[in-house]
This record gives structure tokens, sequence and C-alpha cells, in this order.
């Protein structure tokens, strides 16, 4: 399988549960301008132009990281990354994954843009903290979202929170995010995935 990614972007979180789930998959790294470090165009393979996209071994294509994040993490169910199909804990690993998706990774999207106005920005932290609040609630007394067993959740949270330092939102009032933040950093997995899209040295 090869998975296209951007360094640190939200491909980061199914980059992490492959190798959580010791899942080999090719890297292929996706340029501004939508050509693939293997020579295509991305927008032949994922037409909403971006990343992450997951080649299957059959060439078919799934996108949206969450979806797979959760593909991955079933392909390994020993890992226990994610709760068994069809259970309750896995429909609130969904609600959880639904949440960081639409409250969380893109009121982050208009803090990308250099042209972003002032007045945006604090709008968009604003909104960030009132989000965070509940995150920062449900780890109170516990390492991870679900409790001890680390999981797609939290990696998705993980990689999306890593934005809040180079984008300006101030979190310091939420210590149990902080905490988590320097938990899944501190992972081997994490470590490694981090290391070979270049954001940290090894």
């Amino acid at each position: 399988m090869k998975l296209f990614y951007s360094p640190g972007a939200c491909s980061l979180s199914p980059h992490i549960v492959s190798r959580e789930a010791g899942i080999e998959l090719a890297l292929v790294k996706v340029e501004p301008t939508k050509q693939t470090s293997d020579g295509r165009n991305f927008l032949e393979l994922n037409p909403k132009g971006y990343v992450p996209a997951l080649e299957l071994d059959s060439g078919e294509i799934l996108t949206e990281g969450p979806v797979i994040a959760q593909y991955l993490a079933d392909q390994r169910p020993e890992a226990g990354l994610v709760p068994a199909a069809g259970t309750i804990e896995r429909y609130r690993l969904q609600a959880t994954l639904g949440y960081i998706n639409s409250e969380i990774h893109k009121s982050y999207s208009p803090l990308f843009n250099p042209k972003v106005t002032p007045e945006t920005r604090e709008d968009r932290g604003n909104y960030l903290r009132k989000r965070y609040a509940l995150l920062d609630k449900q780890l109170e007394g516990k390492p991870y979202l679900f409790g001890d067993q680390f999981g797609v959740a939290d990696s998705y949270l993980f990689t999306v929170t890593n934005w809040s330092r180079p984008l300006n939102v101030d979190l310091s009032e939420f210590k149990n995010i902080a905490a988590f933040q320097e938990r899944v950093a501190a992972r081997p997995a994490v470590k490694a995935a981090m290391v070979a899209e270049g954001l940290i040295k090894a």
C-alpha cells in the first residue's frame, strides 16, 4: 500500500496509525504542485486535491484521513487501535473523529492562509479554545481519549493540535491537552513517523 502525504499535514495521523499497527506503507510525498514523488499527478489519483490518500494493493484509492486510519487499524485488530466494527465503542470513536474533523481540523484551515485577517485569526482562535475545552475535559484523569489504550482518535488529535504552535493558537490553558501532546510525541511509532516526514531529527 502507498500513503500519499505532505509533511506534518493531516496525513501524519494515518501514517502514525500504520506504524503503531506494524503495517509497512510506501510513503509518496505530494508537492504543492500536486506532483508526487513517484512521478504522478496527484489530482488524477484524488480529484479532491488534498492528502491523505491511500492506494491499496488492488489499485483502489481511499481518501479522508479518519477513514484511512480506521481502515489501517482494522487490518491489525490485535493492535487495539479501534474497537470492533458495530460496537457502541466504535460509534463513540467515530463521533470523536467527526468532532475532531469538523470542529478542530477545519477550524485551523483558514489560519494557514498568509492573508488571513487579524479578526479572522482571533475568531478562529476563540472558537478552537471552546472546542478544545471539551477534549481537555475528556482527557482528565486518563492518558488517551478513551482511556489507557492509544488509538486512531489520539493520532488525529495529536496531528492537528501540533498546528497550534506554528499558527499561534494559544492553548496554554489546557493542561490535559498539553500533557497528552507530550505523551503521544514520546511514543516510538510517533517519533518514527515524524522522523520519516522530516519533522524531527532521529
